[in-house]
């Protein structure tokens, strides 16, 4: 199978990578920095910017047929309530859900056609509610939405969508906002049953669930991958 990655170059979506190349699927990887020793084929492109990711998601969909779809680059711009600016909200809500829109509409038709794809969100444990997170959490209740949403309008054709929700994971997006010592970091583990933080390859092995795996029956779904975080708690 053939699988695009938004975010590919570091954490989750380097360690799903490499997963997927494991067991000898193509992987074609997006992200601002290529790493040295990234397991596909990879593009360089700041997913930031609207008019280049569209031009390039256009062109991977004509070039390659893919099978699916990793919607895993994320932005973070941690705040309290009444600092929160609107240019750091639409950064969030931009790179979070009008990029995993723009991937999606991308390499929809082809997975519609062949009547076989999967889909799959990184969310997040923060759709439950985490202080100084709005712009986040809004975000990544939207890729809940989007889950539940698509799910239902694509199920007919073969592809399901369905989203993983991690707890906090020694990535560098997390080290950087909740670097040790902090007191977000011992917010976060306090929480958490197991009282550790996750590995990206304890994420990657959901993800490949939901990509490659037999999940062909499970759709609308969102995983929480969390050390037990949302045990008792309410998902959206």
């Amino acid at each position: 199978m053939k699988i695009l990655i938004t975010g590919a170059s570091k954490g989750i979506g380097l360690a799903t990578s490499r997963m997927l190349a494991e067991q000898g699927h193509d992987v074609v990887g997006l992200a601002r920095t290529e790493p040295d020793d990234f397991p596909g084929l990879f593009r360089k492109i700041d997913l930031s910017k609207e008019a280049a990711r569209k031009t390039l998601f256009a062109e991977l969909a004509d070039e390659h047929k893919f099978d699916g779809l990793l919607n895993n680059v994320g932005l973070v711009n941690p705040a309290p309530l009444d600092e929160i600016t609107l240019e750091d909200f639409d950064a969030c809500v931009d790179v979070n859900l009008r990029c995993s829109l723009q991937a999606t509409q991308a390499v929809v038709p082809h997975m519609k056609a062949q009547r076989h794809g999967r889909i799959v969100f990184t969310s997040s444990m923060v759709v439950a509610g985490v202080p100084y997170r709005t712009s986040y959490a809004a975000s990544k209740s939207g890729m809940v939405s989007f889950t539940r949403s698509w799910a239902l309008e694509l199920a007919t054709h073969g592809i399901t969508v369905n989203a993983v929700a991690p707890g906090p994971v020694e990535t560098e997006l997390f080290n950087t906002n909740n670097p040790p010592g902090s007191e977000s970091r011992a917010r976060y583990i306090e929480g958490i049953p197991m009282k550790r933080v996750g590995l990206p390859e304890e994420l990657a092995a959901a993800n490949c669930y939901f990509l490659v795996g037999q999940s062909g029956f499970t759709t609308g779904q969102t995983l929480f991958v969390d050390g037990g975080y949302m045990t008792g708690k309410s998902a959206l």
